[in-house]
């Protein structure tokens, strides 16, 4: 009776799984989806306390007491710009938690476990192992901890691969001989050190990709890990996150038009100049914000492109407060969201969901291209290589054949930004030099409140 309750708990979860995962293709369905795979988790771990293998639940609940005590104050807590790197730590978390675990599995039963599991609890623990650190490292730069461009070395791609290899290598010993610890501690070993030397050469402009690529580790870690353990709603959860994540991925590079290998050994976003000179170099044409008040205000149509910069200074809800007013003026207002603004997959439309945008007003990049010549003005809040011409026109450019919103096309740009300062890629933005574009400089949430209150004279 008790196994058939666990199944039939594992099976009900498992579906919740896929229709949360299929809420979440969509912005209006996604935080439905959410929930759905929120009651599948719960659904998951009850069944997993009924399992017949379980000797003593002392040790289970102080897990439970302790993950919530973390876990509630961190959902909380953190604020909206940190949840990248909130991201980072809970696939850090998951794979050290799966990587322990094989550990244990085979300090616990060695050689008795037989050549294919060993196997596989070693594919298992590299996966967890190098995850753990390299989802530790991302947190880091996403943070600011460790400098957010690639740190690069010579012969920094045969190392990689040589541990790589070394490490697979291992994982075929261990198969012929199980009992070699020596062999199963060196992997470990290895694959921690992997997951370091992977992020760092990996610039911050390509977080969006290495978010999504940790998430399928750590899916494909989870799925290792319930092959080992004969736990079949591990098998399907794992499987459902590797997947999705190593799509996500592709969807990733291909917004931004390059390859997944040139993200990984790339070394994409090395600072090219000293943004204090750019100044000097070239003219622009600033506004005032009285001036770009009158210029929205007597709009017809007005279409906000938002990137990390809005993200920095959290003024999602003041670029919402701003498109009311526009709106009461009956101003037609849109948002233009590129799928790699900020720091990992939609990142901007967890922003203005949470400001309560309406979903309707969301266009992506291919909807919202076409629209940008018969537009008044576009408003760009902190936004920088997802709007930069030179993507389409500078060969030599690292961004060079990377999709843009295209919004030189529109009647006027406003750029509201601190400074000519270069954004993830490190190269300058053609735009703000253009014929069109009006630099609005400053914070983007105090430039936000005073067009709010300018537009309201």
């Amino acid at each position: 009776m008790r196994r058939d309750l666990l199944q039939l708990f594992y099976l009900v979860s498992a579906i919740l799984f896929v229709m949360g995962l299929r809420g979440l293709s969509h912005p209006k369905t996604a935080r439905r989806g959410m929930f759905l795979a929120e009651l599948g988790m719960l659904l998951a771990i009850i069944g997993s306390l009924l399992h017949h293998e379980i000797i003593d639940y002392r040790w289970i609940a102080a897990g439970l007491v302790l993950g919530t005590a973390i876990g509630v104050p961190m959902a909380m807590w953190i604020p909206m710009t940190a949840v990248p790197q909130r991201t980072a730590l809970s696939h850090s978390f998951g794979a050290l938690a799966a990587s322990l675990i094989g550990i244990s599995e085979y300090y616990r039963h060695g050689a008795a476990l037989g050549s294919v599991r060993v196997g596989v609890i070693g594919v298992e623990v590299m996966l967890g192992s190098l995850t753990f650190t390299g989802s530790l490292m991302a947190a880091g730069k996403l943070q600011g901890l460790i400098r957010g461009y690639p740190i690069t070395w010579r012969g920094q791609n045969f190392s990689n691969l040589s541990i790589l290899g070394a490490m697979l290598a291992l994982i075929v010993a261990l198969m012929f001989v199980p009992s070699s610890t020596a062999a199963f501690y060196s992997m470990v070993g290895l694959a921690f050190f992997f997951g370091v030397l992977f992020i760092l050469p990996i610039g911050a402009a390509d977080m969006p990709v290495v978010i999504a690529l940790l998430n399928s580790y750590a899916g494909l870690t989870d799925a290792a890990m319930g092959f080992m353990l004969d736990n079949k709603i591990q098998i399907i959860t794992g499987s459902l996150d590797g997947s999705s994540g190593f799509i996500l991925s592709i969807l990733m590079c291909r917004a931004m038009n390059r390859s997944i290998t040139n993200v990984l050994f790339g070394a994409f976003g090395k600072v090219q100049d000293n943004p204090a000179e750019l100044e000097g170099k070239k003219p622009i044409r600033q506004i005032s914000v009285e001036e770009a008040a009158e210029l929205l205000g007597t709009s017809r149509s007005v279409v906000f492109v938002p990137g990390y910069g809005m993200a920095v200074s959290q003024a999602q809800h003041r670029v919402r407060e701003v498109a009311d007013m526009l709106k009461n003026k009956g101003v037609q207002v849109r948002y233009g969201i590129h799928a790699v603004a900020g720091r990992m997959p939609g990142h901007m439309n967890v922003l203005l969901a949470e400001a309560n945008v309406p979903y309707d007003e969301l266009y992506d990049m291919d909807q919202i291209n076409s629209q940008f010549p018969e537009t008044d003005v576009v408003v760009v809040v902190g936004a920088n290589d997802v709007v930069n011409p030179a993507a389409k026109r500078m060969r030599g450019s690292p961004i060079y054949g990377m999709p843009i919103l295209e919004v030189e096309k529109a009647r006027v740009v406003i750029v509201c930004k601190r400074s000519l300062a270069v954004g993830f890629a490190g190269i300058d933005n053609e735009l703000y030099y253009g014929d069109k574009t009006l630099m609005l400089f400053g914070d983007a949430k105090e430039t936000m409140v005073k067009l709010t209150a300018a537009l309201k004279e």
